[in-house]
């Protein structure tokens, strides 16, 4: 394996001499703000290796996730214009990036529809909820009897109130994370609805919400700098202790939409635990809009909304996060993180859409290049309601 990753380096080094002895601190003007870290790449099997070596650097798209590390270095190695010979208005890059988050929708007809008070709340795949079954004062399986909804998952019609929903479903999803059928239980609670400030029917655990296919929704700020004529935005790396997407690059603030607070406060809340930003600067957070998509994995199920917000930060500020969830920042040029976006798979999967929604809004990506439309629509793949 070790003379593998070797040969690798030595390839890259021989396509781009220029880059031999390249820093992360050489790379942009305000040097203060740069942190430099060794070089290391760590592939889990000579597989990947192949697959990436055989690839045209122009075309291949190189995956950091659970298997593999990468460093400022590496980030802002792949971010210069000169690392690949590509076209910044080739937009494939960023059909990738679309793809990735909107994957398996050949498999909805293995789920069928949740079922609340007669409205479509989620989607339950037909596997979980056999698993559901043995709970029956809490959930009802109804087959398909030609009626509305064809077979479907409802509530036992005895719990009336959205807290009597959310406390007995609440102890069925503490079983099923138990049993390791819902991993990761974070005590958050997520509202259940049709749709977007309509009714809550009930609130449930973040972790299980994709098991249930209801729609979540999360805001994602990008904070960026003018300076010279040009705009940056501070980027943050991902904690290797998160129990998600450990590692990987992620927006300056981010976070999901739990019950009982609106969008704006959560913002501002987002920005002082994860960038120390105060209220002062994040009360001027600008709402720009949302991307939606949707992602069918086994038995998961995401419908997400994420709100997209823009932050022009001063440009003496530099972020410190609080609640130990982010490793580092880093202030990058916003077209060398277009090329991080085109290139690589650095990115935690939907911060890409929300960024590539950003270069749209700021003239990075233009109405000339190739897929314009095709790509701006693609923005909102999932249900965005």
């Amino acid at each position: 394996m070790a003379s593998n990753v070797q040969h690798l380096t030595q390839t890259i080094r021989l396509s781009f001499p220029s880059l031999h002895n390249f820093k992360a601190s050489d790379a942009f003007t305000n040097k203060s703000l740069i942190t430099t870290f060794p070089v290391r790449f760590s592939f889990h099997s000579s597989a990947k290796l192949t697959t990436i070596r055989s690839l045209p650097v122009a075309t291949a798209s190189i995956s950091y996730r659970s298997s593999c590390t990468f460093t400022w270095d590496d980030v802002v190695r792949v971010s210069q214009p000169e690392y690949s010979p590509d076209d910044s208005s080739d937009l494939r890059g960023y059909f990738e990036k679309i793809k990735i988050c909107n994957r398996g929708s050949e498999m909805q007809s293995e789920f069928f529809p949740f079922i609340i008070e007669d409205q479509v709340v989620g989607y339950t795949h037909n596997r979980f909820a056999s698993h559901l079954r043995k709970y029956d004062d809490v959930f009802i399986y109804s087959e398909n009897n030609g009626g509305r909804f064809g077979s479907h998952l409802k509530l036992n019609s005895k719990l009336k109130t959205a807290d009597e929903r959310t406390s007995v479903v609440g102890e069925v999803i503490k079983c099923l994370g138990e049993e390791e059928l819902i991993p990761g239980i974070r005590n958050e609670l997520y509202p259940v609805t049709s749709t977007f400030g309509s009714p809550i029917f009930f609130s449930l655990e973040r972790a299980a919400a994709p098991y249930f296919g209801i729609k979540a929704y999360g805001v994602h700020m990008n904070g960026y700098v003018e300076k010279d004529g040009r705009k940056f935005l501070w980027i943050g790396k991902r904690s290797q202790v998160k129990p998600t997407y450990p590692g990987m690059l992620d927006h300056l603030v981010a976070g999901g939409l739990p019950h009982g607070i609106a969008c704006g406060e959560n913002i501002i809340k987002e920005c002082e635990e994860e960038a120390g930003i105060p209220r002062s600067i994040s009360n001027r957070a600008r709402p720009v809009g949302a991307v939606s998509y949707m992602d069918i994995n086994g038995f998961s199920y995401k419908r997400d909304v994420l709100f997209c917000y823009d932050l022009k930060l001063p440009e003496d500020f530099v972020p410190k996060n609080q609640d130990g969830e982010v490793e580092s920042f880093q202030l990058i040029p916003v077209a060398h993180v277009a090329n991080v976006i085109r290139r690589t798979e650095f990115f935690k999967p939907n911060c890409s859409l929300v960024i590539i929604d950003f270069l749209f809004r700021h003239g990075y990506i233009c109405p000339e290049y190739f897929g314009y439309l095709d790509l701006l629509q693609s923005l909102r793949s999932g249900d965005c309601s």
